[in-house]
């Protein structure tokens, strides 16, 4: 079994078209394990009404309702002492399946080598002609982070090969449970988010293990949907903190990896599409 963690917070026409998306998963025995952070709109009823169908179903659901938003590092931590799965996919509420069989092929990347511990998809903006919005992370000598691949296009064949990855954004990852109980969980000095996902692909990776792209996975991500406009989360403040408290633990390891050079990883500001302007969107078998 993989558990598929998902915190939410509002935003409820993303959580369910993110949810309503996973049922289609196929190939792969899942459970939903999902923490929702004191939500105030219509999520809560949303959620409970999720459950019913999908325990009707035969997948396992278990719904925590924290009374206030506790960060999304703390309640995927919450979600983590809940699963009952050999690995857990951890998925944003703003992520869209594309592929039906994401799940069983990410799985199978997973577990064809020992070394391998965390897999990643590519992931694709969800609007023609749906270029690339993350193929992994890379990280200049200097701490310079960037993502992979960013705008280009999705068949692009630098970025249609399966890598190893200095990094990855946890909006779509899947990471053996085992590994977890070695080296720990996500860590709650980033709350209530930013660079937390790096800090632990950088536990994993300094225990003797691999991050892995499979870019025979496609998903489609929204992007900063989480946590735009979510009170009390200074996005650009916590940006920068927990970036500093990043490089002041890991500089030792990613000075000397020979990452890209700073100037190829500048953010590029592509446009953003919200859900109501998105109509339906492409799944494969």
């Amino acid at each position: 079994m993989i558990s598929i963690v998902i915190p939410s917070l509002n935003k409820l026409a993303y959580t369910r078209r993110c949810l309503e998306s996973l049922l289609t998963t196929v190939g792969v025995e899942i459970e939903f394990v999902i923490v929702d952070n004191g939500s105030d709109d219509d999520t809560p009823a949303y959620l409970l009404d999720f459950r019913t169908r999908t325990k009707a179903r035969g997948i396992p659901t278990t719904v925590l309702f924290n009374d206030h938003n506790v960060g999304a590092i703390t309640a995927r931590n919450q979600a983590i002492a809940l699963c009952h799965g050999d690995d857990i996919a951890f998925l944003d509420n703003d992520i869209v399946l594309r592929d039906r069989r994401w799940l069983a092929v990410l799985r199978d990347t997973l577990h064809s080598d020992p070394a391998i511990a965390v897999v990643t998809p590519k992931l694709l903006f969800p609007f023609a002609p749906f270029p690339i919005e993350h193929a992994g992370i890379a990280i200049a000598p200097n701490g310079v982070v960037g993502y992979l691949g960013r705008g280009a296009d999705r068949d692009d064949p630098e970025f249609n090969t399966r890598r190893t990855l200095q990094g990855s954004a946890s909006a779509c990852i899947v990471v053996k449970r085992s590994v977890l109980d070695e080296v720990g969980v996500f860590d709650e000095i980033f709350n209530p988010v930013q660079f937390e996902d790096l800090d632990l692909l950088y536990r994993i990776r300094a225990a003797g293990y691999t991050v892995v792209y499979e870019p025979a996975v496609e998903m489609y991500h929204f992007e900063n949907i989480t946590t735009d406009n979510t009170p009390q989360v200074n996005f650009k403040y916590q940006t920068i903190k927990n970036g500093i408290e990043f490089k002041r633990r890991w500089r030792h390891m990613f000075s000397t990896e020979n990452g890209p050079a700073e100037d190829t990883l500048r953010w590029a500001e592509l446009p953003r599409h919200r859900i109501e302007t998105i109509g339906d969107l492409e799944t494969r078998e």
